[in-house]
């Protein structure tokens, strides 16, 4: 673990949890992807929940896209958020709706490849890191980046769509007050 600023404070999980209590409530719509990651030439299976607001809930890194996978998700999710979703958006793949039966009967579950594009576009930041990294050495280290990173990634998430220039700035500023005030570092003057 890497300590960060002069105040000695640790910089990975534990800090994406800060940021996270800082956030406001995740939305009533889950939308749930999978893409593929190559780890030393193996193929591992990222799998991603966001909400309708494209704020990252959850990443989990499997060697499998089975039901079981996905089982593992959705009660990762449900143990997170605590709650379950008012509806639950997917692809195609089958193992969603089989995972769903099991841990979350009642809730709405639209499969369709059209209405999952935002959970397509969360992977971007995913992939850039990944690049900038010269990808991923062991799927634990994916694992552990990914779930600090995607932390870290929705408290700078702002929507630029119907915000004014000063409200968007008034917004960067509080992000930037809260990562200030977690990691310990002095604000510039």
């Amino acid at each position: 673990m890497r300590h960060c600023g002069s105040g000695g404070r640790k910089f990975g999980q534990a800090f994406a949890n800060q940021i996270r209590r800082r956030l406001p409530r995740v939305g009533d719509k889950w939308h749930l992807d999978e893409v593929v990651i190559k780890i030393n030439g193996v193929t591992h299976w990222l799998l991603r929940a966001v909400d309708q607001a494209g704020m990252v809930l959850d990443v989990l890194l499997q060697s499998r896209r089975d039901k079981q996978a996905a089982k593992r998700l959705l009660t990762k999710l449900l143990k997170r958020q605590m709650r379950p979703p008012r509806v639950m958006i997917t692809d195609k793949l089958a193992s969603y709706g089989a995972a769903k039966k099991d841990v979350m009967p009642s809730v709405e579950h639209r499969q369709h490849k059209g209405l999952n594009n935002r959970a397509e576009n969360s992977h971007q930041p995913t992939r850039r890191r990944e690049r900038q990294m010269k990808r991923f050495k062991s799927a634990v280290q994916a694992q552990r980046f990914l779930s600090a990173h995607d932390g870290i990634n929705n408290l700078f998430h702002l929507r630029r769509k119907d915000v004014t220039a000063s409200e968007y700035r008034a917004a960067r500023a509080r992000a930037f007050s809260v990562w200030f005030e977690v990691s310990g570092l002095a604000e510039p003057a």
